[in-house]
């Protein structure tokens, strides 16, 4: 895992909005794909920190998130 602000020196991403993120704002998730990598960040900070990482990782936080809450 790695945590980074976007440089000048990168790529640009295509960065989309989870579909779980409301129209008002507060908890907003974006994230953008590359072939190596997954960035996320906080939609709210656009230039703030952006979580990296890969997409195995990626796969397995989706696939437990979608599980949804362990009783």
């Amino acid at each position: 895992m790695n945590t980074a602000r976007t440089s000048p020196k990168e790529p640009e991403l295509l960065w989309r909005k989870s579909s779980h993120s409301g129209a008002e704002g507060g908890e907003c998730v974006e994230v953008a794909a590359t072939p190596g990598t997954v960035h996320v960040r906080d939609s709210k900070k656009l230039g703030g920190p952006v979580l990296t990482v890969g997409p195995e990782a990626w796969a397995g936080f989706v696939e437990l998130a979608a599980a949804g809450p362990t009783a």
